[in-house]
């Protein structure tokens, strides 16, 4: 059995980056709440892109229904913690990493943890924790790569001086503590992002509106597709090293979809078509959750 060594592991990363780039990716840290689906497919991009040291976090455990989608949820890892078996699977492909697992008490301790992040990655689909998180990335500087809960992948990249998603989007969270956030308030802001979705990308023309009506009335958990997941974690996992490596480019805090099936990027609509769009959209969400 061939000797791990990470210069092997990293080899044919050459081309992509430099070896002074691949050295600034060993010693960086990625923060990562949330390693299920996309927060996972983020986390397992990085790992083998050889970023060396990740803070990662998870209240849940891998559940047979996370096999369709999520990279490190196996036969063997149903019923584990997932932070704990994402750090135990990213160890076996890079045995020098460090790794420190968290539970539910990530949010109480990110003034400790971003100041140590290179950047931070949203992996959480909980309201009150992504406003604290959220929050705390503006507080201590730290750039936030995101998605939204989407059919088609996306990413955003939210730097310290941007507006904040909340904000953006006029969520009901807007200068409420993040432990007084409800679930009521939750479900709001979903039904906002979804809105934003569907304004400013083509998404309804690939998912079961039947389902996704179901989905928003709260009667069946959300759809996910292991393509879609994997694509936009990878698409946040890019932007994370752009962001390690201050490479210019990339997206912005509005972010963009990408629609494989008609083989382009969709970008946020311009205001006055985003406004005559929205319109139509609230009536077909009213028109869904009627049904």
């Amino acid at each position: 059995m061939t000797a791990f060594t990470y210069a092997e592991m990293t080899t044919r990363n050459r081309g992509f980056v430099t070896e002074a780039e691949q050295a600034r990716l060993r010693e960086a840290c990625a923060f990562i709440p949330g390693v299920g689906g996309m927060g996972g497919a983020a986390f397992m991009a990085l790992v083998r892109a050889g970023v060396g040291r990740f803070v990662i976090a998870d209240i849940d455990v891998f559940e047979v229904s996370n096999l369709n989608r999520q990279l490190f949820a196996r036969a063997d890892t149903i019923g584990e913690l997932k932070a704990e078996a994402a750090a135990r699977l990213a160890l076996e492909i890079n045995p020098e990493l460090q790794i420190e697992v968290l539970g539910a008490e990530w949010t109480e301790r990110l003034p400790d943890i971003l100041p140590r992040a290179d950047i931070a990655i949203n992996g959480t689909d909980d309201a009150a924790a992504g406003a604290e998180y959220y929050r705390q990335c503006r507080s201590h500087g730290r750039t936030l790569i995101d998605a939204y809960a989407s059919p088609l992948p996306s990413v955003t990249v939210v730097r310290p001086q941007d507006p904040r998603l909340e904000e953006r989007l006029a969520y009901p969270t807007i200068g409420v503590p993040w432990q007084a956030i409800t679930k009521d308030m939750g479900v709001e802001c979903l039904m906002r992002e979804i809105e934003y979705v569907l304004v400013h990308s083509s998404s309804h023309k690939y998912v079961d509106l039947d389902v996704a009506g179901e989905v928003a009335s709260g009667k069946r958990s959300r759809f996910s597709f292991s393509t879609m997941v994997t694509m936009a974690g990878t698409m946040m996992a890019e932007e994370a090293i752009r962001v390690i490596l201050n490479r210019p480019g990339g997206t912005d805090y509005r972010g963009y979809f990408f629609n494989a099936h008609a083989m382009k990027a969709e970008r946020p609509l311009p205001a006055p078509l985003a406004a005559v769009k929205r319109m139509v959209v609230k009536r077909f969400m009213a028109k869904l959750l009627a049904e």
